[in-house]
């Protein structure tokens, strides 16, 4: 069954595609729940005019993106937790310990999902971790942990 997505509908396709997806997906959640509705051959054009609409509304997210990926990777982090005296940490610095030291240091909020590290930091020193802004837009920041 062709449907118009009327949201960005994860792993089926973004606001403003016209996808064929099972019938029972469409009928049963996709229709009901108002993320998209059946398509057919007229379509095309709303199709089009809500694609043009979430691309000039990318485009303002991916500058908003690279102005923050700016600050975000000009300012110096340090983060401060308790270690022993080998400066191995008791427990661990998060990806939530990361977004509030950047909270604090530039005064702009992320997710803790927009952070990855390979693992949770856990010895005092440089580390280095990547925070996604935006798809494609991927900040490196370097967080100094030192020992309280």
């Amino acid at each position: 069954m062709k449907v118009l997505l009327r949201s960005d509908v994860r792993g089926i396709g973004r606001r403003g595609d016209i996808v064929e997806v099972k019938p029972g997906y469409a009928r049963n959640y996709l229709v009901p729940t108002g993320q998209a509705i059946p398509a057919n051959d007229t379509m095309e054009s709303q199709g089009s005019w809500m694609r043009k609409a979430r691309d000039l509304k990318d485009a303002a997210n991916r500058g908003a993106a690279e102005t923050q990926k700016a600050v975000i990777e000009a300012a110096s982090l340090v983060i401060a937790a308790r270690a022993g005296s080998n400066g191995r940490l008791f427990g661990s610095v998060t990806e939530a310990d990361v977004v509030n030291a950047i909270r604090s240091a530039t005064s702009i909020s992320l997710d803790r999902h927009a952070i990855h590290m390979d693992e949770h930091l856990k010895a005092v020193g440089p580390a280095t971790v990547s925070a996604t802004l935006f798809e494609g837009v991927v900040a490196t920041v370097t967080v100094e942990i030192v020992a309280k």
